[in-house]
C-alpha cells in the first residue's frame, strides 16, 4: 500500500490539514457565533478563549499559514479540554467522551511537527517560516 500511496503524500497531508483545520474553526464557529448548532460563549471565559484558538487556529491550519505555532497551541489546548472537562468523569477517553479532544491533540501536534506542507499559503510564498 505504500508504494501506491506513499507517491501522495504531500497531498494526502494536505487534505487532512484542511479538513481537519476546518473542522476545528467549526468548533471554535459555535463557541464564538453560536453557529452550527452551538452556544454563543462569553467572549471574556475559558469556553470563549477556547472558541477563539480553535477559530483562528482552527483557520491558520486550514490555509497553511503558521501552521506549526497554531497547531502547537491547538495541541495544548486539546490536552487542557481533555483534562479539565473528559478526564474527571473516567480514566478512558471512550468512558469519558474525550476522544475527539485526545485525537486532536495529537493530530495536531503531528502538524506542530510537520508544519504547513503542500497546498499551503506558506508554501506559495515560498517561506517555511510561515509553515
Amino acid at each position: 500500500m505504500n508504494k501506491w500511496l506513499g507517491q501522495f503524500s504531500p497531498q494526502l497531508y494536505a487534505i487532512l490539514r484542511i479538513v481537519v483545520g476546518f473542522l476545528f474553526a467549526c468548533h471554535g464557529a459555535q463557541k464564538l457565533f453560536g453557529a452550527l448548532g452551538g452556544t454563543k460563549a462569553p467572549i471574556v471565559s475559558l469556553m470563549g478563549f477556547g472558541g477563539i484558538i480553535e477559530f483562528v487556529g482552527g483557520i491558520l491550519i486550514c490555509i497553511g499559514l503558521l501552521t506549526s505555532w497554531a497547531a502547537f497551541l491547538a495541541s495544548g489546548m486539546m490536552a487542557v479540554a481533555y483534562f479539565k472537562a473528559h478526564f474527571p468523569g473516567g480514566f478512558w477517553p471512550i468512558q469519558n467522551r474525550g476522544e475527539l479532544a485526545v485525537v486532536y491533540c495529537f493530530l495536531f501536534l503531528y502538524m506542530a511537527s510537520r508544519g504547513a506542507g503542500t497546498w499551503s499559503v506558506a508554501s506559495a510564498l515560498k517561506k517555511p517560516e510561515l509553515s
